[in-house]
């Protein structure tokens, strides 16, 4: 891979930051303003994204609560932001499951802020952006632990992602006549 696209890869997730649970708008969003909030934090990412009709079968698949009068609110769209990136790497059920472990351990915004704080932690680390992880919370319980390895592996495909789609601009580039 040329140094050029290295550098590209690095490039597309510095300053990458999620919203923090107090960012969230919680005036109530309709499901195309919903889709439209997340897609602005997924941008970077290709292969990432959220669509209505995913957020409605979220919504009955039990995994986020019913809108309320058709509109989404701050707990829904946290939720949606992390199942936006865990889906890459994880089942529906599994998600689910994380989610129910979150729900008896933790409160809705402390469990989003870490999973905000560990991902760019993380993200930065697997894009070469920075040299060692850092130790996110003062604890590390199993659930922490199952949410760590998540963010780890969806991070890899992550990055995995964006070296595919560097190598395949470079190809086209080597072959302009096509394949």
């Amino acid at each position: 891979m040329k140094n050029e696209s290295k550098a590209s890869i690095k490039q597309s997730v510095v300053g990458f930051r999620l919203p923090r649970y107090h960012e969230i708008p919680n005036v109530g969003l309709y499901l195309e303003q919903t889709t439209k909030y997340i897609e602005e934090y997924l941008e970077p990412f290709h292969d990432i994204n959220i669509t209505g009709s995913m957020i409605s079968n979220y919504v009955k698949k039990g995994l986020i609560a019913n809108p309320v009068r058709k509109q989404y609110y701050r707990d829904q769209i946290a939720y949606l932001l992390f199942m936006s990136f865990a889906k890459s790497v994880l089942s529906l059920d599994n998600i689910g499951m994380l989610m129910e472990m979150q729900r008896k351990s933790y409160g809705n915004q402390r469990a989003y802020d870490y999973f905000c704080d560990e991902f760019e932690n993380i993200l930065q680390f697997v894009f070469n952006l920075k040299d060692v992880v850092d130790n996110v919370g003062s604890d590390m319980t199993d659930e922490k632990l199952m949410l760590r390895n998540t963010i780890i592996t969806i991070c890899h495909k992550l990055y995995l992602d964006q070296c595919f789609v560097a190598l395949s601009k470079e190809l086209e580039e080597g072959h302009p006549e096509g394949r």
